[in-house]
This record gives structure tokens, C-alpha cells and sequence, in this order.
């Protein structure tokens, strides 16, 4: 791998470990929560928090984060960026997801329905 193949791949994985550091926060997750959703322990969450750890490409934490983040962002459009009401709707029960989005988020199918659900509602037809 070149430098700058290196480079661009660590690039990659500070970005995304960084990005779902800054959505759990907007969202007011606790480092168990987010643990839960990436399928980490909640040692490795502190250690990515002091920039001792990022996620590796091509893991499944990996990729749970770049749901995770896709999530946020879509919720948060909905939201027009309030940050109350992304957390209001995160803790509230929702029908259409069968339970609190917080709850379900936690394991893989409930991560990517509840994405499919925000992207549906940000897009209608």
C-alpha cells in the first residue's frame, strides 16, 4: 500500500469514528448505547473518545457506524438540525417501528429499518 493509499484510508476511518462520536453526542447517547449499536464495548467507545482507538474499515463496526451516522444525518434533516427534538424522538414510541427508535437501533435489523423509515419520510413520493 502506498503513502498515500495510507494516508486516505486512515483519513476514512478518523472521519467516520469521529462523525458517529459527534452524532451519539447531538443525540445524547450514553457510551453503552452507542456501544450497543456498534457492536463494541463500551471500553473501546472511551478509548475512540480520547483518540485511542478508531474503527477499522471493513469491520462490522465499520460499517454499523456508517448506518449509524446515515441515520442521524437523515433524522436530523427531518429535524431541521434541533437536537431536542431528534433526542424527543429517539426516547418515544413509534408505531410504525414497533417500540422506542432507541431500543431498536441497538440491534442490525432495527439500525437499518429505522434508517429505511427516516429516509422514507425525508423523501416521500
Amino acid at each position: 500500500m502506498t503513502l498515500r493509499a495510507q494516508k486516505q484510508l486512515n483519513d476514512r476511518t478518523r472521519v467516520l469514528t469521529t462523525a458517529a462520536l459527534r452524532a451519539a453526542d447531538a443525540l445524547g447517547l450514553s457510551g453503552k448505547d452507542l456501544a450497543l449499536i456498534l457492536g463494541v464495548s463500551e471500553p473501546t467507545i472511551s478509548r475512540m473518545k480520547k483518540h485511542e482507538f478508531e474503527l477499522e474499515e471493513g469491520s462490522k463496526p465499520f460499517e454499523l457506524a456508517a448506518l449509524f451516522v446515515r441515520f442521524f444525518r437523515s433524522l436530523d434533516a427531518i429535524t431541521g438540525g434541533d437536537d431536542k427534538v431528534s433526542r424527543a424522538w429517539l426516547r418515544n414510541e413509534n408505531k410504525a417501528l414497533g417500540g422506542r427508535p432507541l431500543d431498536s437501533i441497538k440491534k442490525i435489523p432495527g439500525l437499518t429499518n429505522g434508517l429505511a423509515y427516516l429516509d422514507s419520510r425525508r423523501a416521500p413520493l
